[in-house]
Order: structure tokens, then sequence, then C-alpha cells
């Protein structure tokens, strides 16, 4: 199934957080109530042609800081031979590796770190046929622990499929706030070479059609990301949405009035585009 425009109408929604009054946020309500969820090992076709089974693990994942990689840190001594496949690789060569800023750059940033990939594929992944679970092991690791995959992944990986950027903003009276915008984690997310992945999920029909919308099946990273009170005010628009999106199916015009409503690719997925 073809993958949706990026550029699709979207409905988002501003509203001020309510536990902390010098931000607000802006909400995808396109992509939160959309019926997108993660099909690893259920028909996801991996973002490169030559490592279908990867998905997107192929690439390492890069740390937001040294938060982030000291947890991963300690996550790590947890692993043992039974549930990670490459854990002498990673013991001997080293698990993560650092990225260095390009030569050429005249403010560069400072350099990062991500997990090791020069085996093919992150250094976490387990192969298909490993006895410890195919795919990431440190999520393999949390649920066996029944801990969020969150307590042991990288960041960029369990946010995945949301997105949460920063912004300052300053209105004519020249008063400003920081605005938190939470919405798809699309292509263009991967930065320029994100066009170029063979295949993408968030896009795609064959990852879309679940019985549950993406507001609640990832409820709790996105409490993680906006905090209890900003999601339970996007959760009520959300349901608003569909409720309005429920009304209007069946009715004469709808199928183009629904394309304003709801994502593209839950459309394709339910027969509707």
């Amino acid at each position: 199934m073809t993958e949706t425009e990026l550029d699709a109408p979207r409905i988002w929604v501003e509203f001020v957080d309510p536990d902390e009054p010098a931000q607000r946020f802006r909400v995808d309500l396109t992509w939160l109530t959309s019926t997108h969820r993660c099909v690893f090992g259920a028909g996801c076709l991996g973002i490169y042609r030559d490592r279908p089974d990867d998905g997107c693990c192929t690439l390492g994942a890069e740390f937001t800081g040294p938060e982030d990689l000291a947890r991963v840190s300690a996550a790590v001594q947890r692993l043992d031979e039974r549930t990670w496949q490459l854990r002498e690789t990673g013991h001997r060569l080293g698990w993560h590796e650092r990225i260095d800023a390009p030569d050429d750059a005249e403010a560069a940033p400072p350099a990062g770190r991500r997990t090791r990939a020069d085996t093919g594929v992150c250094v976490f992944f387990n192969e298909p046929g490993f006895a410890g679970g195919t795919g990431c092991a440190l999520h393999h690791l949390a649920v066996a622990e029944d801990v969020p995959t969150m307590s042991y992944k990288p960041d960029v990986c369990w946010q995945l499929p949301i997105r949460r950027t920063y912004r300052d903003v300053t209105l004519p009276d020249d008063t400003s706030y920081l605005e938190v915008s939470i919405g798809e984690y699309d292509r263009r997310g991967w930065g320029p070479g994100g066009h170029d992945l063979n295949w993408y999920c968030t896009g795609s029909p064959i990852a879309h059609g679940h019985d549950e919308p993406v507001f609640r099946t990832y409820e709790d990273e996105l409490r993680e990301l906006m905090g209890p009170g900003a999601y339970q005010v996007a959760v009520e628009h959300c349901e608003g949405l569909l409720a309005a999106a429920a009304a209007l199916a069946g009715r004469p015009g709808s199928p183009e009035a629904l394309t304003r409503l709801v994502h593209p690719a839950t459309l394709a997925a339910e027969g509707l585009a």
C-alpha cells in the first residue's frame, strides 16, 4: 500500500499547559486520533529493503544527553548473554560511539553519542531466531521485568512515533512563551535522509487500522512527554475530534469532510480514502 502524502491537511490545537502557565502545547490531533500502531514483526517492512526484519533499528540511536546515556548504561548492566545477542561485541568494542560534528561546520554542536551500529544494525538488536527474542534487547528486558520500556530504552526509541519539539514564541505585545509541539515523527523527523528510507510506518496504511487511537495506545509515552495535566487536556480535544468524525460518517459529502478530520493513512486502512 502506498504511503500517504506528508502535507495532507491537519488539525492542531493550542492550549496553555495547566501545570506550567509559562508554556503552551501545540498538539496534532490528526495524528493522536489516528489508528497507527507499531507493527514490528507483524507487517513492518523495515526502513531499508535489505534489512526488512530490523524495523527502524538499523540505525544507531542518538542519545539526547548525559541523562539518557546514563539511564541506558544502567539497563545494559542488567543484560546477559541470554537476553542480548551481541553482548560480547558490545562490551568488547563498546556499545556506544561518538558522533563527530562535520568538519566544515562553523558552529558545530557538541559531539554526541549513539548506540553502536557498525555491525550493520543497532548493537542491541537481536536477530530473528535468537532465543532471547527478536528485536531490541532493552525492550525485551523491560517487558520481562514488567516496567515501562522508557525505563531502559534510549529516548529517541521509546518516543517514536511521537515527536516533541520546542520553539520560543514572542507575541506582538512583547510577551513570550515556550511552545511545545507534539506530533507525528514522520520521514522528515529523520533529517534529509528520511526521504531515502525504503519504507516508513507513520504514513503507511499497513500500520494503521487498529482498534485504539494513538492517544490511548501511547498514553504512557504521552504522559511522560507532556505531563499529566496537559495529557488530559489533549485527551479531551482528541475525544471531541473523534466524536465529530463519527457524527459525519455516513452523511452526504462525508468522505470529503473526513479527509479534513482523519489521518489519511487511517482512512486508507479503513478503505475510506
